[in-house]
């Protein structure tokens, strides 16, 4: 006989199919009491930044004496298992919507339900689920407020949360997924997991993907949005170290609390959206089939109809409710701030004989900022055009173009080169600048270009 369990205010739970006991969700049990769950629903607003303000449908003069208004759209961040040291980062993207914005952000804690075993937090899910949905019920019939103004952002198990409030609760206006977490849900039925219809758009930021026991990644690898962004390819971030999964244990409890404990790529997902709120021209996606087509730049630059962005901006891209499952890629830095613009950038060489070392270009951008690139590493031959993309901070127009060529070590040759044209390509509109230089320069001697 199968487990069933119900609560007054949220409704029945059971333990059958597929909640438990099908491939790749083989868990037991049933979610806890709403008590032991105590899920608290904290708002800040412009209003109040720093201190937030306890709000709750079953306590309606809450709502009532706080700063929660109805003509602002209402974001909920939603956290994930062992969110402890995560949560001044999720209070913080609050602080930086207030920055662009006047919203409603509502932090939903459920650390009652998410600080103990990995199994028991996945079967609280439901729970949390259950109790948004009684929130944005209540929002709806005593203040007339409508689920499309409403945005659900969920990290890890937080974003099945939001999931199942939408699968609950239909006309949600958007759900973002950060890292969505895979063991117990990757390649599960879209009713127990996050899918494309639990909001009228559900856009996805990958950035720990993979396979728990193979790879020791805790996020969901499947598309299961309509955007699915997978920064750097989703499984490996700059500036994340890559750990081994720990031996001698097949116990996914024990996994997601090691991983917890050293997990870096998982919470770059906030880290991203987080920086995206401020960056609003950042994080430029490239729709392509694989990340290896994005770094061949298959998908270069964007098509007239322009890219979508990844993170807060990502509802402003036109056709991203057209198909499901579109993927997108773009590259980032390994460390705040981590947007990147994304270039194509052709050294066309003249030089007294063929060459060998490496070509670099330095960029400076209208901001200032002066960066150092290599184009390409070999034999260059007079007259040649090398093409390399790079991955830049610099957003903007570039100022200063300087080219650089360095011999290989014990090559001989007494040749001279320099660049007889530079060509920058931007991704995110097509526009293109020439820089052109003159003669050609002795090794390791910068040589200035200017503007054809």
């Amino acid at each position: 006989m199968r487990g069933e369990v119900c609560y007054k205010r949220l409704g029945c739970f059971t333990d059958s199919p597929p909640w438990a006991g099908i491939p790749g969700r083989q868990l037991a049990g049933l979610p806890s009491s709403p008590e032991d769950v105590n899920t608290n629903f904290l708002l800040y607003t412009r209003d109040n930044m720093m201190k937030y303000q306890k709000i709750s449908a079953t306590n309606p003069s809450t709502i009532k004496a706080s700063n929660f208004r109805t003509h602002r759209k209402t974001r909920f961040v939603i956290h994930g298992h062992l969110a402890g040291a995560d949560l001044p980062w999720i209070t913080s993207m609050c602080r930086f919507m207030f920055h662009t914005e006047d919203v409603n952000c509502i932090l939903t804690d459920w650390r009652g339900g998410s600080s103990g075993l990995y199994t028991d937090a996945v079967n609280n899910v439901r729970i949390v689920g259950a109790e948004l949905e009684y929130l944005v019920n209540f929002l709806e019939k005593d203040y007339g407020y409508s689920p499309a103004n409403i945005h659900f952002i969920g990290h890890s198990l937080g974003a099945h949360v939001a999931g199942e409030a939408g699968r609950r609760k239909p006309g949600i206006g958007r759900i973002t997924g950060l890292d969505p977490a895979g063991p117990l849900f990757q390649y599960t039925p879209t009713m127990v997991r996050l899918d494309p219809s639990d909001a009228k758009f559900v856009d996805i930021i990958h950035t720990h993907a993979g396979h728990l026991f193979f790879d020791f990644a805790p996020g969901i690898l499947q598309t299961c949005g309509h955007l699915d962004f997978y920064p750097n390819g989703g499984k490996k971030m700059p500036g994340c170290h890559q750990f081994h999964v720990p031996p001698a244990t097949r116990n996914v409890n024990d996994l997601m609390r090691a991983y917890r404990a050293i997990g870096c790529g998982h919470k770059r997902s906030l880290r991203y959206y987080a920086e995206s709120i401020i960056t609003p021209s950042g994080f430029v996606g490239y729709q392509c089939e694989t990340y290896r087509d994005f770094v061949l730049g298959d998908c270069f630059p964007c098509p007239k109809e322009g890219c979508p962005l990844m993170g807060h901006y990502a509802e402003k891209f036109l056709h991203k409710t057209e198909k499901e499952q579109q993927k997108v890629y773009l590259n980032t830095g390994a460390s705040s701030p981590y947007a990147r613009w994304r270039k194509e950038i052709h050294v066309k060489v003249c030089a007294t004989e063929v060459t060998k070392g490496n070509i670099d270009v330095a960029l400076t951008g209208t901001n200032g900022i002066r960066k150092k690139y290599t184009i390409d590493k070999g034999t260059f031959k007079p007259g040649n055009t090398y093409l390399n993309y790079i991955d830049t901070e610099i957003s903007g127009n570039i100022s200063k173009v300087e080219f650089l060529w360095k011999k290989h070590l014990g090559h001989v040759d007494r040749g001279c080169m320099g660049a007889e044209e530079v060509t920058i390509i931007s991704g995110e509109n097509g526009n293109r600048s020439v820089f052109c230089g003159c003669g050609t320069v002795q090794p390791s001697m910068w040589q200035a270009l200017a503007l054809c």
